[in-house]
């Protein structure tokens, strides 16, 4: 959960408490960009840094990113509504649609910041765990609807198991719902598709995007919500701060998306990537990879999860220990890294698991 990832080694803990050096510590746990050239990404950040003034509010950068945003998704302007990354939106969402006593429902297993922000709400909180084969349980999820379910949250592709459901049925679902549907679309860049034209064919809709992954700022903390445009008004007026995001960080994502070239380019980079590391995954006894559909990989060992993960951060391998998921004991979700980490990561599973 989100607790025990607050209190995650950082990378310097790590450093001084098995004395690696710290750029040999890999850190694949937390699903981040490693495909984007960091120089790459420093020379815009100079860039954007000379253009800001930090001494003045911000003014027009939210609709500047606005309408690239808008050429880039080919989707209205007032469709979309900018935030301090999907997380801040999630929250914002669940203070406007969902009241104490009211009831929302989920999947499981999927990203965890949703549950904390409906608990925050005094809501009910409904999970629908998934079938074996990582698919969602239509029968189930319909079953769970009645008038008091006011907020359906699906993740697709879905962290942490990467999977990215079938279209058909979410859009059942976005039909059958008798409230708000969030579609959070994190990892929709590296997916097969987005719904994202959709959002004016339903009242309920809405999509969650971010700059957190296929962009790589995660540091700065950038996303953005897209519904129809009464919603997107209501999410607009009601919740936000009046400067949610600073100058600063809207330039920033306002430069990348005029210089997608380059983040098109880490996004093939890393499917082959993953499709590799799937690969070796299941090659090694004893793991089971699933395909993924974003930029991380979800696997199963048939070893304890505590040891083998305690095997991996003695070599400085930093991978998200997820333990029990469904009917699988001993899960992990590794972040698909640059190829020398993808081979630090299986020399090392092989080591411990044998070939």
């Amino acid at each position: 959960g989100i607790e025990s990832d607050k209190l995650a080694e950082s990378t310097e803990k790590l450093s001084r408490r098995f004395g690696i050096p710290l750029n040999k510590i890999i850190k694949l746990n937390f699903n981040e960009n490693l495909f984007l050239p960091k120089k790459t990404l420093t020379d815009m950040l100079k860039i954007v840094a000379e253009e800001c003034d930090p001494r003045l509010y911000p003014q027009d950068e939210q609709n500047k990113l606005k309408e690239s945003l808008s050429r880039y998704l080919n989707i209205p302007f007032e469709t979309i509504v900018v935030g301090n990354a999907s997380d801040e939106l999630l929250d914002r969402i669940a203070r406007l649609f969902l009241e104490r006593g009211e009831t929302a429902v989920t999947i499981d297993p999927t990203f965890p910041i949703f549950r904390y922000s409906a608990k925050r709400q005094g809501a009910n909180y409904l999970t629908i765990p998934l079938l074996e084969n990582l698919e969602l349980d239509i029968k189930n999820i319909l079953g769970s609807f009645s008038a008091k379910t006011s907020l359906l949250y699906l993740c697709s592709p879905n962290n942490p198991t990467g999977t990215q459901f079938n279209k058909s049925e979410i859009l059942a679902l976005i039909k059958e719902f008798p409230g708000i549907v969030v579609l959070d679309e994190a990892y929709a860049e590296y997916a097969n598709y987005s719904l994202t034209s959709k959002v004016n064919e339903f009242d309920n809709l809405i999509i969650l995007r971010t700059f957190s992954k296929a962009f790589g700022l995660a540091a700065l903390r950038l996303g953005y919500a897209i519904s129809n445009s009464k919603i997107a008004r209501v999410l607009s007026e009601k919740s936000a701060l009046p400067f949610p995001v600073s100058s600063f960080t809207l330039n920033m994502g306002k430069k990348l998306l005029d210089n997608y070239n380059i983040v098109i380019k880490s996004i093939s980079e890393l499917k082959i990537e993953r499709d590799k590391l799937i690969d070796r995954l299941n090659k090694i006894s004893g793991v089971k990879a699933f395909d993924s559909d974003a930029n991380f990989v979800f696997f199963s060992v048939d070893k304890p999860h505590e040891i083998v993960y305690q095997n991996l951060l003695n070599k400085g391998l930093l991978i998200k220990k997820l333990g029990k998921i469904l009917h699988m004991d001993n899960c992990f979700r590794a972040t698909v890294g640059l190829p020398w980490m993808n081979d630090h990561l299986i020399e090392n599973l092989r080591k411990y698991l044998g070939d």
